[in-house]
């Protein structure tokens, strides 16, 4: 069975040491030099890069997140052995873990640090799709010449290579299609590296449905009333009970039998863009939440524009003090990229949200997105739309000039 060293690159036979260099890391599997499709990982990626820059918190639990009332953005696997998790309420991870240490998330070093990770793997193939900050996915198909290696080889190249120059480390997950490939990463980490083969499917078999990518709570809950709860049963589903499951159906029991045709795109396609906030103490009052709200219209307007989208809806977004999620949505007649449509169009199903309920928390997102040439047209009847479009833009160019500060409309001036 074909095998190699983590640690050299060096091919291994039967052995659990590496002839060459006597290490014990072994990665060994029936397909190691056929698969292209590779999903890297940066371990608890937020939290390493801070333990690179900050050495005395090595041996530290840390958790990177904001403030008392907000939320864990990313905790090291120390303070993981406390049940500390992603996303979860800050004063519930101070409770589980109250020795570990806290920073505030330092967004702008972790976009560079994540530029110089996409840029270590464009090196190896141009078919690089980013998935989020630290995640991509890659196709190394026809590589092997340019490389003078199999991808398997490669990819363990590449781990070693980000460990060593940038100080972080990563997992990477090996296999025939993108599905697989993630849910190999899963498997491995920390500093992992998982395959998956034509024996994926029985491994996943017994495997709860939830692991499967876009199978949430909801889903899972559904799938249990009809007697399914782990991949295997839903992979067994005959076209007849599939189609119970809805027009997502034959998808779910593809994904559950471990196919997918998706190719590796260069770009990643964003299904939606959002902002929110975490207030320092509960709003109940509908002028403090229109207050909180216009700031972040402003924020989802830039970022629509930066990312050349615009919105085709919107998403109200709000969390009362007890931590109740309520999302309310709304189509928009056309495309914008305009703070002051964007806070026109929350503000309806924010006034009937504001009922003396007290919030911790606001947000607003761009759900379905719209190309960005389709947005804030105006036509005969809608002169006011190019009027905006034009004031805008010479607030960004301001801005871009002078700063953010540099322009500031009166309702951004109102104080909660």
């Amino acid at each position: 069975m074909p095998a190699i060293c983590r640690d050299c690159d060096a091919q291994v036979g039967t052995g659990s040491q590496c002839p060459r260099c006597g290490s014990v890391r072994i990665l060994r599997h029936k397909e190691l030099f056929e698969h292209t499709i590779g999903h890297v990982d940066c371990d608890a990626f937020f939290a390493t890069v801070e333990k690179r820059d900050r050495p005395e918190l090595r041996d530290v639990p840390l958790i990177v997140g904001g403030g008392v009332r907000g939320v864990v953005s990313t905790c090291c696997y120390i303070a993981r052995l406390s049940g500390v998790r992603s996303a979860m309420p800050m004063f519930k991870a101070r409770q589980l873990c109250p020795n570990a240490a806290v920073l505030k998330p330092d967004i702008a070093k972790y976009v560079t640090v994540s530029r110089q990770v996409r840029a270590i793997l464009e090196t190896l193939t141009p078919l690089v799709q980013m998935q989020s900050i630290d995640e991509a996915v890659l196709d190394l198909s026809g590589t092997e010449a340019l490389h003078g290696a199999p991808p398997a080889v490669v990819l363990n190249r590449f781990a070693r290579q980000v460990e060593k120059e940038l100080g972080i480390t990563v997992s990477i997950g090996l296999a025939p299609n993108r599905l697989l490939a993630k849910l190999a990463v899963e498997r491995g980490k920390p500093r992992g590296f998982f395959v998956f083969g034509s024996e994926a499917a029985s491994l996943l078999a017994p495997e709860p449905v939830g692991i499967l990518p876009g199978v949430g709570p909801v889903q899972v809950k559904r799938l249990a009333a009809m007697g399914i709860t782990r991949v295997g049963q839903l992979a067994a589903l005959d076209a007849r009970r599939a189609a119970e499951l809805g027009e997502d159906g034959p998808s779910l029991v593809a994904r559950a039998q471990g196919l997918d045709n998706r190719p590796v795109r260069t770009e990643r396609e964003s299904k939606s863009i959002s902002a929110e906030t975490t207030f320092t103490t509960d709003l109940r009052e509908l002028a403090a939440l229109e207050d909180a709200l216009w700031p972040l219209c402003e924020k989802l307007g830039r970022r629509l524009r930066r990312e050349d989208q615009a919105a085709a809806g919107i998403v109200l977004k709000l969390k009362t003090a007890g931590f109740a999620l309520r999302t309310r949505s709304q189509r928009l007649p056309n495309p914008t990229q305009l703070p002051e449509t964007l806070f026109e169009a929350a503000l309806p199903l924010l006034k009937r949200e504001a009922d003396g309920t007290k919030f911790r928390l606001i947000g607003i997102g761009a759900s379905p997105l719209a190309d960005a040439a389709l947005a804030d047209k105006g036509d005969l009847a809608d002169t006011l739309t190019p009027r905006r479009l034009a004031r805008q833009s010479a607030i960004d160019a301001l801005r871009a000039k002078f700063g953010d500060d540099a322009v500031r409309r009166g309702r951004g001036l109102r104080k909660s």
